[in-house]
C-alpha cells in the first residue's frame, strides 16, 4: 500500500507536507485570530450602532417633547388671543353704546332747547298779537283819557299773565 509508484501514496504525502506547513506557520491561529478580531470589530459597531439608536430615540424623545410644548404654548397664545379680542370687543361695543346714547342725550336736548325757543317765540307772537289785537280794539272801543288807561293797565296784566 505504500508503494511509492502508486499516485495516491504522492497525494498522500503532499498532503501530509501541506498539513505539516499549515501547522507549522499556525495558520488555524492566525485563522483563529483573525475572526476574533473580527468578531472584536462586529462587537464594538453593534454596540456603537446601539449607542447611536439610544441617541437618536432620545434627540427623538427631546424633540417630540419640544413640539408638544410649542404646541401647548401656541394654544395658549391663541387662547389668550381669542380672550382679549372678546374683551376688545365688549369694550368698543361698550364704548359705541355710550358714545350713541350720548349723542342721543345730545340730540334730545337739542330738540328740547329748539322746542322751548320755539314754544318761546310763539307765545312772543301770540303776546304781540294778542297786545296789539287788544290794543287795536280798546282804541276802537274805548276813546280818550280812560281808554288810555284801560289799554295801558290790560296790556301789562296780560304781559304779566302770558310770560
Amino acid at each position: 500500500m505504500l508503494d511509492p509508484s502508486n499516485p495516491l501514496f504522492w497525494v498522500l504525502v503532499a498532503f501530509l507536507a501541506f498539513l505539516a506547513l499549515v501547522l507549522y506557520y499556525r495558520v488555524p491561529t492566525a485563522i483563529g485570530k483573525m475572526l476574533d478580531d473580527r468578531a472584536d470589530t462586529i462587537r464594538k459597531e453593534l454596540d456603537e450602532a446601539r449607542k447611536l439608536r439610544e441617541d437618536a430615540q432620545a434627540l427623538l424623545a427631546d424633540y417630540q417633547r419640544k413640539a408638544r410644548e410649542a404646541e401647548t404654548e401656541a394654544r395658549t397664545i391663541i387662547d389668550q388671543a381669542k380672550h382679549e379680542a372678546e374683551a376688545l370687543a365688549v369694550d368698543a361695543r361698550k364704548a359705541l353704546a355710550e358714545s350713541l346714547e350720548r349723542r342721543s342725550k345730545i340730540a334730545e336736548e337739542k330738540i328740547a332747547r329748539a322746542e322751548t325757543q320755539a314754544l318761546s317765540e310763539v307765545r312772543a307772537i301770540a303776546v304781540e298779537t294778542a297786545v296789539s289785537a287788544a290794543h287795536e280794539l280798546l282804541k276802537t272801543r274805548a276813546g280818550g283819557s280812560v281808554g288810555d288807561t284801560l289799554i295801558s293797565q290790560s296790556i301789562d296784566d296780560l304781559r304779566g299773565k302770558l310770560n
